[in-house]
């Protein structure tokens, strides 16, 4: 089971996150979010954390060349677009990158997965090659980090694993919640932010181990 943890802001607490055993972190630039990194920091975080454990940009309507900069003055190894961006935008982002691993994240409400599924066939024609799909709650007016739960039923019926990216789920998890998630929907990786916080952009390093072990747990170890 793939772990991301999302919305690091030092690199005490995003060293310490690395060490309880996640695959992933999380560095959020956008600047309405209460765990929003600016580059230099992000920059330091980067710099600090093991190999093997992948440094993951995450933007909302960024401009093509704010992307690219940042992530290339950050060293990430991969970005996460969240906002409102068309297939073509990631077409863009892979012929000025090809090297960079590109993670879509889509907000699913009790509509289903329709938008999901128009969205990647989209991206095929385009021959935009996603690393992974990463579903999140539909909430109005927000991009994510809400705390609300995605809809596991939905995804377990209607998310095409043999034919899509890999699912990573995120939305509304937490060590409580996320072995029943697992269950349920099956994916490759999973994603917390405010799920292992004290308050938000603070996380707690309690919360976060728990967390890790519950997904550990509830799966055979490894990312499938």
């Amino acid at each position: 089971m793939w772990i991301k943890v999302c919305g690091l802001r030092d690199v005490e607490t995003a060293t310490a996150v690395a060490d309880l055993g996640v695959d992933a972190i999380g560095l959020n630039f956008f600047a309405k979010s209460p765990r929003s990194v600016s580059r230099e920091v992000a920059q330091q975080i980067t710099a600090a954390l093991p190999q093997h454990v992948e440094s993951i940009g995450l933007f909302v309507n960024h401009s093509l060349d704010d992307v690219l900069m940042t992530a290339t003055t950050c060293g990430l190894d991969c970005v996460q677009i969240h906002g409102d961006e068309p297939p073509e935008f990631l077409a863009q982002l892979k012929e000025s990158n090809p090297q960079l691993k590109l993670l879509r994240a889509f907000r699913v409400g009790d509509e289903g997965c329709r938008d999901v599924a128009d969205y990647l066939a989209t991206c095929r024609q385009l021959g935009v090659c996603l690393s992974g799909c990463l579903i999140d709650a539909k909430v109005a007016g927000a991009y994510g980090g809400t705390g609300h739960t995605a809809p596991w039923d939905l995804l377990a019926d209607q998310y095409d694993a043999a034919r899509w990216p890999r699912l990573i789920l995120a939305g509304g998890l937490n060590p409580s919640n996320v072995a029943a998630a697992i269950a349920k929907t099956q994916p490759f990786g999973v994603d917390v932010a405010s799920g292992v916080e004290s308050q938000p952009g603070l996380k707690d390093l309690s919360l976060v181990r728990r967390f890790v072990e519950e997904a550990r747990r509830s799966s055979d170890g490894s990312p499938r």
